[in-house]
């Protein structure tokens, strides 16, 4: 019941963070709840992945990219993610999702999620991937298309080294996964 009103929360105050363009930073803060942690008392794996579908949620409505699915038949979907967590998020203690998208390439879109506590220090970062998918033409959109669709016109930067890494590695667990058992 909290994921829902979690997202409730995010997608009624989206209007005060004002329209996300690309290379904005989406910022929602949250708090540690008793729901969120595991038996090491801090916040649980899983929960960071949840909260940062929030982050990307909040782009996704900010940027006008869920009316535009709507209207096209399109749906954002995840591809993948990287995680590294490298401090933990105690009992009722503050912190900030902050949430960008980094790049595309082709059908890709990177995204990253920091994870930061209320001292300034990152607590986890969450790289990830993922594409439009076109249900009615069965392929994932071209993000250039996309971009323009929503109405930006930032071009996209080239991956980095470690983005390239992280692009590489997620298409052969891609192709691993698609083997036969």
């Amino acid at each position: 019941m909290y994921v829902w009103m979690r997202l409730l929360r995010v997608a009624a105050t989206r209007g005060r963070r004002g329209p996300y363009r690309m290379g904005d930073e989406g910022r929602l803060s949250f708090r540690c709840l008793p729901t969120d942690i595991d038996t090491n008392v801090h916040l649980n794996n899983a929960r960071y992945m949840m909260l940062a579908d929030m982050g990307r949620i909040d782009i996704f409505l900010r940027s006008g990219l869920v009316g535009a699915a709507r209207k096209h038949g399109w749906a954002p979907l995840l591809g993948g993610l990287q995680v590294a967590y490298v401090r933990e998020i105690g009992l009722w203690k503050r912190f900030d999702v902050i949430s960008t998208i980094e790049t595309w390439e082709g059908t890709q879109v990177l995204g990253q999620h920091r994870f930061v506590l209320e001292d300034g220090r990152t607590a986890a970062i969450v790289m990830t991937t993922g594409g439009i998918y076109d249900f009615a033409n069965r392929r994932f959109m071209p993000v250039d298309e996309v971009v323009r669709t929503i109405g930006h016109d930032a071009p996209p930067r080239p991956p980095n080294a470690e983005e390239r890494g992280f692009m590489a590695s997620h298409e052969g667990l891609r192709a691993r996964a698609k083997l036969p058992a």
